[in-house]
């Protein structure tokens, strides 16, 4: 396992991470989309396409890049520095992974449209209760028969009820099939390729929050560098370059975690679950970053017009995302301990 970016890898991030500054800046992007139920625009999901990320794990015989999880987990941490509001993950990581596993025309179509960007899908049914970015989709993915049968509808097709949430970057909907009438069934999946699945998409998720983290931790460090009381950078008393320390250290550890993940969910599917496991519940810890974050930038940090609570948010509802971390710590310790036993 290589924890060093390749140039490749390096250029693709650089890449993106330029994107989002050009085209999808929290202040022209991500703040006017908070009240729009679809979180994206047609321009910024055509770049995303034009650029390949889209497709990035899209296999090649369907038009895609026929990357790895490695470069998925690059592009999901970059739009978690960004607060992209978009429905990336849905359709680039949760959509193909399940779709790349099923064999037919029909499976194939739905990746050719991801991968040039034409097609946007979201999926219910993922450890979740209700579909993320249903109402920017253009398809909605579930599975039923035992969650081994993936079936597809039109979105124009089902009733959606926008939910409620601290995090405005994520939409998330409670869906209604009882009146679909365009479902199609695409195949069915082994019961441990829906749990990979699963995996991935927590590890992206993971690799989301690890972004989120680090831009507010950035953020604030700059912010201890500037500003001055006392006559000093606030940056040189003590008790902030604790907080400081302790935000790099928990977005340090949390990066081996995710990295690890990422890794594995392409390498070892043995050791997938534990990782993605491990990766939640150590990530979760992440949402106190952002709280430190706003304890470094005092009273303008819990202003509207600032940017630390957005991320703040984004950290919480990845906190919650699945359960909340002591589920996924509890698993941990059982794990080990089993494993630990003669």
């Amino acid at each position: 396992m290589n924890l060093e970016l390749t140039e490749e890898q390096l250029a693709l991030r650089d890449t993106l991470r330029r994107f989002l500054v050009e085209r999808a800046l929290i202040s022209s992007h991500v703040r006017p989309l908070l009240d729009d139920p679809t979180g994206t625009t047609a321009a910024v999901w055509r770049g995303l396409a034009d650029l390949g990320a889209t497709g990035l794990l899209v296999p090649q015989d369907h038009g895609g890049a026929g990357m790895t999880m490695v470069e998925a987990g690059i592009v999901a941490e970059e739009l978690g520095a960004a607060l992209h509001p978009g429905p990336w993950s849905s359709t680039a990581v949760a959509a193909v992974r399940l779709l790349s596993r099923i064999d037919g025309p029909a499976a194939a179509d739905i990746l050719a449209g991801i991968a040039d960007g034409s097609t946007v899908v979201t999926v219910l049914g993922l450890g979740e209760q209700s579909a993320p970015d249903a109402a920017a989709a253009d398809l909605l993915l579930f599975l039923a028969e035992g969650d081994t049968a993936l079936f597809a509808v039109q979105t124009s097709d089902v009733s959606m009820t926008l939910e409620p949430g601290i995090d405005q970057t994520r939409k998330r909907f409670r869906i209604q099939l009882d009146n679909a009438t365009t479902q199609r069934r695409l195949g069915t999946l082994r019961a441990q390729d829906v749990d990979a699945v699963r995996d991935d998409v927590l590890i992206v998720m993971a690799a989301d929050a690890l972004g989120a983290a680090r831009a507010v931790m950035e953020m604030a460090i700059e912010y201890a560098k500037t500003r001055t009381q006392f006559g000093a950078p606030i940056g040189s008393f003590q008790a902030v370059q604790h907080l400081c320390v302790d935000m790099f250290e928990t977005v340090e550890l949390a990066r081996s975690g995710v990295l690890h993940a990422l890794w594995a969910a392409d390498h070892s599917a043995e050791e997938r679950h534990l990782a993605a496991v491990r990766a939640k519940a150590f990530a979760g810890r992440l949402a106190g970053v952002g709280d430190t974050a706003i304890q470094v930038f005092g009273g303008i940090g819990y202003t509207w017009e600032h940017d630390a609570h957005l991320y703040l948010k984004r950290l919480l509802s990845w906190s919650a995302y699945g359960g909340a971390p002591e589920r996924y710590l509890t698993e941990v310790g059982a794990r080990l301990a089993k494993k630990g036993r003669p």
